[in-house]
C-alpha cells in the first residue's frame, strides 16, 4: 500500500470508530429516524453547495439507479439500523461487531467473481464468524438477538456500498455522489422525521453528537473513504474496520464507561485475525502445464 493509502487507512480508522460513541449518546434523546435525517440534513447542508459549484450534479442522472441503490446500501438502511442496535448494545460491541464487514466483503468478492476465495480465505472466514459467535455467546443473551440482526443487516450494507461505488460510479463525480446520497437520505426519512423530532432543541450532548456526526464523521468521512477506495480498491477500502473497532472499544471505556469483557477482547483477536487472512490478496492461478505431444520422440 503506498504511503498515501495507508495515511486515508489510518485517518478513516480512526474518523469511522468514532460514530459509536456519538450514535449512543444521541440516540438517548432522538429516535434512530431522527438522528439519521439531522445528519444527513447537516451534511447535504455543507456539501450541496461546493458540488453545485463544481457543476458535480450534471451527470449524476445517467446514473440515478447504481446512486440510489448506493444510498440504500450505503447510508439509509445502515444508519437506522445503526441506531437502532444501540438503543439496546453498547457502543464498543457495535463497533466490534462492524468488524465483520471485511468477511462479508470476502464474500462478495468471490459471489460477483471479482476476488477468489481459496482454503485460506476461507479459513479467514470461519475464524471471524467464530469471533462474532464467541462475542454473542459471551456477551449477549437471548433479548440482544435483534440488535445484533441488526448489525448483520448494517455489516452487508457496508460491505455492498463500496461494490456498488466501484463497479457503477467510479466515473461519477465522487462530491456529487456523497451530496445526492445524503439528499436522498434526507428525503427518505423527512415524512417520518417531521414527527419524531423533538418539539424543543435537545440536549448539548445531543446536539454535539449530530454535529460530529455530520461533519466530521459523514461530510468529511466520506470525501476521504472515496479517495481510500480509488487508492486501494473496495475490498481493501473495508480493512479500515480492523482499527474501527479499536477506537470503538476505547471510546467507550473511557467516555461511558462501557466494560471491556472477555466476549469483546476474545471477539476482537478472533475476528480481526479471520478479517486479516480473509481479505488477503489470492495468489494467482499457477498457469497451465503445457499437455504432452500425443506424438511421443521414437526410441533412439
Amino acid at each position: 500500500m503506498s504511503r498515501r493509502g495507508w495515511l486515508l487507512f489510518i485517518a478513516m480508522g480512526v474518523i469511522w470508530g468514532v460514530p459509536y460513541l456519538f450514535i449512543k449518546v444521541a440516540v438517548e434523546d432522538l429516535t434512530p429516524v431522527a438522528l439519521v435525517f439531522l445528519r444527513s440534513v447537516v451534511a447535504a447542508l455543507l456539501l450541496t453547495p461546493i458540488a453545485l459549484a463544481r457543476g458535480q450534479f450534471r451527470s449524476l442522472s445517467r446514473s440515478w439507479r447504481p446512486l440510489l441503490a448506493y444510498t440504500i446500501a450505503e447510508l439509509a438502511v445502515p444508519w437506522f439500523f445503526l441506531a437502532t442496535a444501540e438503543q439496546h448494545i453498547s457502543s464498543s460491541l457495535a463497533g466490534l461487531l462492524l468488524a465483520a464487514v471485511p468477511l462479508v466483503g470476502a464474500v462478495l468478492g468471490w459471489l460477483t467473481r471479482s476476488d477468489r476465495l481459496d482454503w485460506r480465505r476461507g479459513a479467514g472466514l470461519l475464524i471471524g464468524l467464530g469471533g462474532v459467535v464467541a462475542l454473542v455467546g459471551l456477551d449477549l443473551d437471548a433479548s440482544d438477538t435483534g440488535a445484533v440482526l441488526a448489525m448483520g443487516v448494517v455489516a452487508v450494507g457496508y460491505a455492498v456500498g463500496p461494490f456498488i461505488l466501484d463497479r457503477r460510479l467510479s466515473d461519477a463525480p465522487q462530491l456529487g455522489v456523497v451530496a445526492a446520497s445524503l439528499i436522498i437520505t434526507s428525503v427518505i426519512y423527512a415524512p417520518v422525521a417531521a414527527f419524531q423530532l423533538p418539539r424543543q432543541w435537545p440536549p448539548v450532548d445531543a446536539t454535539v453528537s449530530v454535529l460530529v456526526l455530520a461533519v466530521l464523521c459523514t461530510a468529511i468521512a466520506f470525501l476521504l473513504f472515496f479517495a481510500l477506495i480509488a487508492e486501494v480498491g473496495p475490498t481493501r477500502a473495508t480493512v479500515i474496520t480492523y482499527l474501527n473497532p479499536a477506537v470503538a472499544i476505547a471510546l467507550g471505556a473511557v467516555f461511558l464507561d462501557e466494560p471491556i469483557t472477555t466476549g469483546i477482547v476474545v471477539g476482537f483477536v478472533l475476528v480481526l485475525a479471520g478479517s486479516a487472512i480473509a481479505t488477503r490478496r489470492s495468489r494467482p492461478a499457477a498457469p497451465a502445464a503445457p499437455e504432452k505431444s500425443t506424438v511421443e520422440s521414437a526410441p533412439s
